[in-house]
């Protein structure tokens, strides 16, 4: 009896010690199910897209952020008046642009052979500059922009800083915000799931097996995903600012300009949630006879990049 006492321990144990595979099983293939259900076209691009909600969401979330950000900047000092110079520029570049929002949700939907999307009419738009040395600027879920003044000296031309803002409102446009929210929740699922499938091993493995499922998700999904993000926001962003009547050819020497940051200093491309610097200027290029060609189309007088 003691000696089959002692193996049944010695079973237990070892099932402890083990990790529950059918715990990431079940997870992946609700991973897998999930992910296919629940895309969707994006409208802008043709691309399967998954949301983590609806869009009147995404307008009330970037509200609530936006109203922080506003608030935080103003108690520092840092936000511009909206009749200084700075401010009244970009109030202007931001109108044009969204004047345009209409058309080319519309021209890249049918290029792409999906119903124009109707969203960005709820969109609650507004703009902010703030004092800040980063070069840097955004649009929240909804249409809630900020510019920072760092990026005026690295703009350098009103069309650069309109393609900089064409691609930050195209973010908005394409809800890449609820985008990453899905992915996120995808992600912290699988965290779950690897925490209860490990749950009795050595806490030295565990923590080994946490490390490699996370670096795996990480580049395998993670950081891939938010590459193809800026690739998105890049070309549709492009599209909204030669359709604005901007020079599409000033974002090759504003990327030029951007990479050079810092030093130029960056990690590789596969550990970045942005394309390698000379990667997207390389497909900016390829994307400028497209733009020059709805810069003429909706600009009288516009004439092609030499």
């Amino acid at each position: 009896m003691r000696i089959g006492g002692l193996g049944g321990r010695q079973q237990g144990e070892r099932r402890r010690g083990g990790v529950r595979w059918w715990i990431l099983i079940v997870f992946a293939i609700y991973a897998v199910v999930q992910w296919f259900v629940s895309a969707q076209p994006d409208p802008y691009t043709g691309e399967q897209a998954r949301y983590a909600g609806a869009p009147d969401e995404d307008v009330q979330l970037g509200a609530q952020a936006y109203a922080q950000v506003v608030r935080d900047a103003s108690a520092q000092g840092a936000l511009l008046p909206p009749e200084s110079e700075p401010s009244r520029q970009v109030r202007a570049i931001a109108q044009r642009l969204i004047a345009r929002v209409p058309e080319v949700s519309t021209d890249l939907a049918a290029e792409h052979g999906q119903t124009a999307p109707t969203h960005y009419r709820d969109f609650q738009w507004d703009v902010s500059v703030i004092q800040s040395e980063d070069a840097n600027a955004f649009c929240l879920p909804g249409g809630k922009m900020a510019v920072y003044t760092g990026l005026f000296p690295v703009a350098q031309t009103e069309d650069a800083l309109a393609v900089v803002m064409g691609h930050e409102i195209a973010h908005a446009l394409l809800r890449h915000g609820s985008q990453r929210l899905a992915q996120q929740k995808l992600v912290q699922m699988g965290q779950l799931a690897t925490v209860l499938a490990t749950g009795d091993m050595d806490p030295q493995q565990r923590q080994v097996v946490m490390g490699v499922l996370g670096a795996g998700a990480q580049y395998g999904f993670v950081l891939p995903y938010g590459r193809e993000h800026e690739s998105q926001a890049d070309e549709v962003g492009l599209m909204l600012a030669a359709a604005a009547c901007y020079d599409p050819a000033q974002a090759i020497p504003l990327w030029e300009r951007m990479s050079q940051l810092g030093g130029g200093a960056r990690p590789p491309e596969f550990a970045s949630t942005h394309p390698d610097p000379a990667n997207r200027i390389q497909r900016l290029q390829a994307l400028l006879p497209k733009a020059e060609a709805v810069r003429r189309k909706y600009c009288s007088g516009a004439t092609p990049r030499p």
